[in-house]
């Protein structure tokens, strides 16, 4: 086995818990501004003090309402600026979130309020409240229930009027570094929802190590983000614990179609965005640009940018050439993909999925540094991290101080240290799977440099194995053609099967301007787009880029574009965007098995086998 552990460079305190970072950060800047909402076409400022007069108010509400001190509390509701309150609010009450994802179907919600034990519900809206309707019969626990859009933070405040301060200043010193925080369930790619319990400690001291690590990006003047990615997830819930602890004014976009136009007028410094999102920065730019007979620019303008940024990763020699061709694509082209992101991004941060050398290596380019990094929700999200002074493009990064990395005999990647969860919740079986002594098994099969640095090679329970005994790692194929600015997302297939195989998915935001700069109806249906020559052809050209990959055996010989999206809401999506392959696979059965009974025909009108 391989393994390095990285010493924590802030102590564990058994006594502090999450509701101390935000008091830390009043006492340090009580006026400097930590959030900013939307107001007319700008924004205003909250500082420091005012949110935690606002928590505490809120803090109140919870208490007047009957609350005991670890009672649970479901919160179904959508990333804005009144999810870190409530968030807050109720550490500062004693009590513990169990956060709902807003897509979450009724079955969902039940088995989620039911198994955590929850007695109290606050939803956004009426989609929410019809979700939770179906299913509230079942859910006797559940007494308090409020609902944001009618006036809830509101009332609740007004009912805590008569709350003191002590009371609350007592509730909220009562959680300790061990006790839980919260129980955010896993999405679950394959089976029912698990429980994680994360500790206050896991915040804390994850946080705080962090903090060192990311110096650089936390503390860089005028520090300030955009949160748009679901805050029930827990890479943005543990990051917007780690903006309060640092002081980085944070504002919130819950509808990514405004993502654009909200980046252009808060102007942020730091980005946290899953690789799709990156992945779509570059797809529309390229779209844009294509249908302003300007595709050529940008695409030679990309590789410079790559090639640029991959020397200098490298410690290569920059030619004369390349440098000034670097310099002027710098002014007809980056620039104004800088400005896309509000022109004063520097720094981003990527987990979640795989980003990939061209992507990392292409914003590097523009002068964006993507610190990507690794961690799953039972690592209270991060457990490396590409360092500002030691971007590695292709890895995730070293381990965070506090965090230990374990490569087993394998090749599973494995974690101990400050972020691990305390267990599943009710689920001892489980936990027990889950490690191997205080090492918890992830899942992932992965390597380790000379450097320290982590590479994730691929997911252990998704190897495919042929029939002729080849082992072959589906994420190898998979991310290089999901780059491809017209497909969707990609399931590569062939476990027990003579060769791999691949199902597609088209991407209807990029597909019609596609479809015109290639002499197609931009208005076609996924189903006729599939159909036609030119999306056929397209898909090959992005397989076969895929395919120079990887040896003969391990190559996609055949692939079905479906009529249909996968999604979040279609049950094959998580709500960070990960694909379920296993329900893929059950889901598309019959046309996996057209495959291979009936080989050559690249498309499928069947949506649900």
């Amino acid at each position: 086995m391989i393994e390095i552990y990285a010493e924590p460079l802030v102590p564990n305190d058994p006594d502090r818990n999450i509701s101390d970072l935000l008091a830390d950060r009043v006492r340090a800047s009580p006026d400097r501004p930590l959030f900013a909402v939307p107001e007319g076409d700008g924004w205003r400022d909250k500082s420091s003090r005012e949110f935690e007069d606002e928590v505490i108010a809120l803090a109140k509400g919870f208490v007047a309402s009957g609350l005991r001190p670890g009672d649970k509390v479901g919160f179904l509701a959508t990333t804005t600026y009144r999810w870190t309150l409530v968030d807050f609010a109720l550490h500062y009450a004693g009590l513990i979130m169990v956060p709902v994802y807003e897509t979450s179907s009724p079955e969902q919600v039940r088995w989620i309020l039911s198994d955590s034990g929850a007695v109290a519900l606050m939803v956004e809206n009426d989609t929410h409240d019809a979700r939770f309707s179906e299913v509230r019969d079942e859910l006797p626990l559940i007494g308090s229930y409020w609902r944001m859009d009618e006036g809830a933070l509101d009332d609740l405040v007004e009912s805590g009027s008569g709350v003191g301060d002590d009371e609350i200043q007592q509730r909220r010193r009562l959680a300790r570094s061990s006790d839980i925080a919260t129980i955010i369930y896993t999405s679950g790619s394959t089976g029912r929802p698990k429980g994680c319990v994360l500790t206050h400690g896991n915040f804390v001291d994850t946080a705080e190590n962090a903090a060192v690590a990311l110096r650089e990006v936390i503390e860089q003047p005028g520090a300030s983000t955009v949160l748009f990615i679901t805050t029930a997830h827990v890479f943005a819930r543990f990051m917007s614990v780690l903006y309060i602890h640092g002081g980085v004014k944070t504002g919130h976009e819950p509808n990514t179609k405004n993502l654009v136009k909200t980046l252009g007028s808060f102007k942020p410094t730091l980005l946290l965005a899953v690789p799709r999102v990156f992945e779509k920065v570059y797809n529309s730019a390229e779209q844009k640009t294509e249908s302003e007979g300007k595709g050529a620019i940008f695409r030679r303008a990309a590789k410079v940018a790559v090639e640029h940024a991959r020397r200098e990763q490298e410690g290569e020699k920059i030619g004369p050439l390349l440098a000034l061709q670097f310099t002027l694509f710098n002014k007809l082209v980056y620039g104004k993909l800088r400005d896309l992101m509000g022109g004063r991004v520097t720094y981003a941060v990527s987990g979640s999925a795989p980003l990939g050398p061209r992507l990392g290596y292409f914003f590097r380019g523009l002068g964006v540094k993507i610190l990507e990094g690794y961690g799953l929700t039972e690592t209270t999200a991060p457990a490396t991290v590409n360092r500002p002074n030691d971007v590695h493009v292709g890895t995730v990064g070293s381990a965070l101080p506090g965090v230990g990395i374990r490569i087993a005999s394998d090749g599973e990647v494995e974690v101990k240290g400050v972020n691990v969860f305390r267990e599943y919740w009710r689920n001892a079986d489980a936990t027990e799977e889950a490690f191997d002594g205080e090492w918890f098994r992830t899942g992932d099969l992965g390597a380790l440099d000379d450097q320290g640095r982590l590479t994730i090679t691929g997911r252990k329970k998704e190897i495919i194995v042929t029939a002729g005994g080849k082992n072959v790692s589906p994420t190898m194929l998979e991310d290089p053609i999901r780059a491809n600015p017209i497909i969707g997302q990609v399931v590569v297939v062939g476990d027990q099967k003579p060769f791999i195989s691949a199902l597609i998915t088209l991407d209807p935001e990029m597909l019609p301007a596609w479809l015109k700069t290639h002499g197609e109806r931009e208005d076609l249906t996924l189903e006729q787009a599939a159909a036609t020559k030119a999306v056929r052809d397209e898909v090959q050209r992005a397989i076969d880029q895929a395919n120079s990959l990887v040896s003969r055996a391990e190559s996609i010989r055949e692939f079905r574009i479906l009529p249909t999206e996968w999604t979040e809401a279609s049950g094959h999506l998580t709500p960070k965007l990960s694909i379920k392959r296993m329900v893929i696979l059950k889901d598309f059965a019959s046309t996996i098995d057209d495959i291979y009974t009936a080989p050559g025909d690249r498309t499928s009108s069947i949506a649900i086998g």
